[in-house]
């Protein structure tokens, strides 16, 4: 058993970063947060500062060890979740970001898909990645920063840049430059890894290319990935698990076996069915990707994502004004009646899976001059819902089966009146985690056991996980 009692996760997303600690039992002893700032340069453009980033991570660390009554000698290690394909590019020598990171959302490569796709590029990337070519992953972003950045190609190509998802920045600098990392979840979703030979394909690289030297080596999500220098936190703590947001919240559901999947529901929404060991093709735009990888064995899921869910309410409270807050919605959907008729299709971004249009922009329709704040409300949540619906059978048609259950986390899983539609929706059963912050305990859970904390993933959903039906 590791010495330290408690382990720490960073949960950096899209919209904050955040450092919760956990006891064994998968208890939150201490929560500290910061918000991030989105930088919107343009339209379909997305970006957001490393630096802020990571004086983030840093203050969320000290806050939540401290308000735990702790010091870092009491960690056994921490774990990093992160927003997935949020593409870093870095000066090796000093560490400094070269650009703001290109988030996730960012469209600017929708052309260069498009062409790529044109030229018959798609099925070959498709069998080898699991993936589609959309600007939603990470290596066109990357070859965006390579040929926009002024001297960044030439500076790649001798070896002195450093590319990565958040979670490899990260461990880049709390590791003080001493290890330059992915973990195999994360690597998945760059369109540069070949998830059945699990490398780096070199292909791939040249399709986009991709210099090699820009890489980080991949490494088993569960593993002491490197210590964190003694001056950050007071003594050197371990690094040993990473995984994609999404992936670290499947793991947190407790979703081992094949079959069992969950949904998270933050800006976007992310449907992860695991499919064991064997990685699931699916002709409707679903997508096969590494869930994590232990002692080189990789487990893989079925995924959809759909690219706007919480940050339509979001939408609807800052940029419309017609509520204050988003806990609002559940009280005013219920005042709507079902035959409304107002339809909410948030394509502010593109649509994802299964429908995969870049182009596509949001749409109302139904309106008449009854409609006002509840209307929109109720729209932006059942949207949420029938876009799930979409994707749930899609998976059973591409060989998933039929759900028993869904397993449902992220914010607005607090919302009961979605959760109740959801479950209508789809005519299964919802459960909702007792614990919500499924998405750093999944991250602590893989650090636990690559430090003893617990023998394997399955004691530690034993020791963690619990539902309520909703």
């Amino acid at each position: 058993m590791a010495d330290g009692r408690f382990i720490l996760a960073i949960d950096q997303g899209t919209t904050s970063t955040r450092a919760i600690v956990f006891d064994r039992r998968g208890q939150v002893r201490a929560v500290a947060q910061r918000p991030l700032a989105q930088h919107f340069p343009g339209d379909g453009l997305v970006e957001h500062d490393l630096e802020e980033i990571w004086q983030a991570t840093v203050a969320t660390v000290r806050e939540a060890v401290a308000k735990a009554g702790l010091a870092a000698g009491d960690l056994a290690a921490i774990g990093i979740a992160n927003q997935r394909e949020t593409t870093a590019l870095w000066e090796r020598a000093s560490g400094r970001p070269v650009h703001r990171a290109i988030v996730w959302q960012d469209r600017r490569t929708a052309a260069v898909c498009a062409r790529l796709r044109e030229e018959g590029a798609e099925p070959p990337v498709r069998a080898k990645t699991g993936l589609v070519l959309d600007p939603y992953f990470s290596a066109t972003k990357l070859a965006w920063l390579l040929d926009h950045v002024e001297g960044a190609r030439g500076e790649a190509a001798r070896g002195a840049l450093a590319f990565g998802t958040i979670d490899s920045f990260l461990l880049w600098r709390l590791t003080g430059g001493r290890v330059h990392a992915t973990d195999a979840a994360n690597a998945s979703r760059t369109l540069l890894y070949d998830i059945h030979r699990q490398r780096w394909d070199a292909e791939l690289l040249r399709l986009f290319a991709v210099p090699p030297t820009l890489l980080p080596e991949v490494v088993d999500n569960a593993a002491v990935l490197g210590m964190t220098e003694p001056a950050l936190f007071g003594a050197p703590v371990p690094v040993a698990g990473m995984a994609g947001d999404q992936q670290a919240a499947l793991i947190g559901q407790g979703c081992l076996r094949p079959g069992m999947a969950k949904a998270t529901y933050g800006t976007g929404a992310f449907i992860l069915a695991n499919t064991g060991q064997h990685p699931v093709g699916s002709p409707s735009g679903l997508l096969a990707t590494t869930a994590w990888r232990l002692g080189g064995e990789a487990t893989y899921a079925l995924e959809g994502a759909i690219f706007v869910a919480g940050a339509a309410i979001k939408w609807l409270r800052d940029g419309l004004g017609v509520v204050r807050d988003a806990a609002e919605t559940a009280a005013l959907a219920a005042t709507v009646p079902d035959d409304h008729r107002v339809f909410l299709v948030p394509a502010f971004v593109g649509l994802g899976a299964p429908y995969w249009d870049p182009g596509a922009r949001g749409l109302i329709a139904g309106l008449g001059f009854d409609a006002g704040p509840a209307h929109l409300a109720r729209a932006a949540l059942e949207a949420v819902a029938y876009q799930t619906a979409d994707l749930v059978g899609a998976m059973a048609a591409a060989g998933t089966g039929a759900l028993a259950t869904l397993r449902i986390d992220g914010g607005m899983a607090a919302n009961d009146w979605l959760c109740q539609f959801l479950a209508d929706v789809l005519g299964l059963p919802v459960e909702r985690p007792r614990n919500v912050e499924t998405t750093a305990l999944g991250a602590a859970m893989l650090a636990g056991v690559a430090t003893g904390v617990w023998p394997g993933l399955a004691a530690a959903a034993a020791a963690c996980w619990s539902s309520e039906l909703v």
